[in-house]
């Protein structure tokens, strides 16, 4: 299995800008060297602030994911306040978890491989494994996702953050 680790290279960061914006949040790639503002766990993982995710060229694909996850779903006033720590309840970081796996498949990353990834980072889970808990213990997460309108019921994403009105379905293509 190939990592997708480093995935934030210019080629694959072009798509994810274009995945970013579909939500109306931006993609801000940072030198190779500087420190990534608003990083919880510091470089190279991502960083969140507002509805802006920074990257370095070797920031790990889940973690960028992540992070949009988390922009996608807190509502709007968590999100216009936000500086680096997420926040949210037990509920909202699994479905955070659970959509950076969605994103990843919009991507063109197979779901065992970004699982893989969160695995060799430090995500744990209890059935042992992120796809594991992806594929056989995510009813929650998947529900939330749905009752929020961020996933519809056969799993795809509605392209707005929690809390818009806007879905930009229509507006992305």
């Amino acid at each position: 299995m190939t990592s997708v680790m480093n995935i934030c290279s210019s080629h694959n960061v072009t798509a994810l800008r274009g995945l970013l914006a579909r939500y109306g949040l931006r993609l801000h790639r940072v030198g190779d060297d500087a420190p990534i503002p608003g990083s919880y766990w510091g470089a190279p993982e991502a960083g969140l602030i507002g509805a802006t995710v920074y990257v370095r060229r070797d920031t790990p694909l889940h973690s960028a994911l992540h992070e949009t996850a988390h922009a996608v779903c807190m509502d709007e006033e968590r999100r216009g306040r936000l500086h680096t720590d997420a926040g949210g309840d037990y509920a909202e970081e699994n479905a955070a978890c659970y959509l950076q796996i969605v994103l990843a498949g919009e991507l063109g990353i197979p779901a065992r491989e970004i699982c893989a990834d969160m695995d060799a980072w430090g995500y744990t889970f209890r059935l042992g494994s992120a796809y594991a808990w992806f594929t056989r213990d995510a009813e929650d997460a998947r529900a939330w996702l749905i009752a929020e309108r961020l996933l519809t019921v056969p799993g795809t994403p509605i392209w707005r953050c929690r809390g818009s009105k806007q879905d930009r379905r229509t507006a992305a293509g």
